[in-house]
């Protein structure tokens, strides 16, 4: 089985970013919800709360938006553009994409690239964290959770946060852009 990490990997972007700049077009009444998450990702890089209270503070944003599922499909319809060719020219059917982006957004995408997926659960109506952020060790135990003894034949990521997978798969590239080149740890 190959791995992909998701954002910057096979998506040119970060999709959750790219999801709340959707949503700010379509339901501008989110922005309500932009002081608290500038707070928190202030008090995040200053080290005084966790990546999880960042996130959960950001996602606030979902509480303003009447038909979340709706505007997950047609963010998808827009956006599905920004998964990266390279990847459609080596796409296998037992990939998996393993994010710490939410699992509301990754499930989307993954259904219609018919790839299976582990992403960060948060409740799409309000926001709430259901689970640890899926991020460096966390996906390791999120992987072995659900396929404890499959081995990992190549992972894809361009972020040294994935180091951790990169370690247990037989074969590691980083990703920058469209260029893939062996990882070397």
């Amino acid at each position: 089985m190959n791995v992909y990490d998701f954002d910057g990997t096979i998506y040119a972007g970060d999709c959750t970013l790219d999801f709340w700049k959707f949503c700010v077009k379509n339901n501008p009444k989110i922005l309500v919800a932009l002081p608290g998450a500038l707070i928190a990702c202030l008090q995040f890089k200053l080290g005084l709360v966790s990546r999880e209270y960042f996130k959960e503070k950001f996602y606030q944003f979902l509480k303003y938006i009447p038909n979340i599922e709706q505007e997950i499909v047609a963010f998808w319809n827009k956006n599905i553009k920004k998964i990266k060719q390279w990847y459609y020219e080596q796409q296998k059917s037992d990939d998996l994409v393993i994010s710490a982006s939410p699992e509301f957004l990754i499930a989307e995408i993954c259904g219609r690239l018919k790839i299976k997926y582990i992403a960060s659960k948060v409740e799409c109506q309000s926001g709430k964290l259901l689970g640890p952020n899926c991020r460096g060790e966390e996906k390791v135990m999120q992987f072995r959770l659900v396929y404890p003894t499959a081995k990992i034949e190549e992972l894809y990521s361009d972020s040294k946060a994935d180091e951790p997978l990169a370690e247990i798969a037989e074969k590691a590239y980083l990703v920058k852009g469209n260029l893939v080149e062996s990882w070397r740890f």
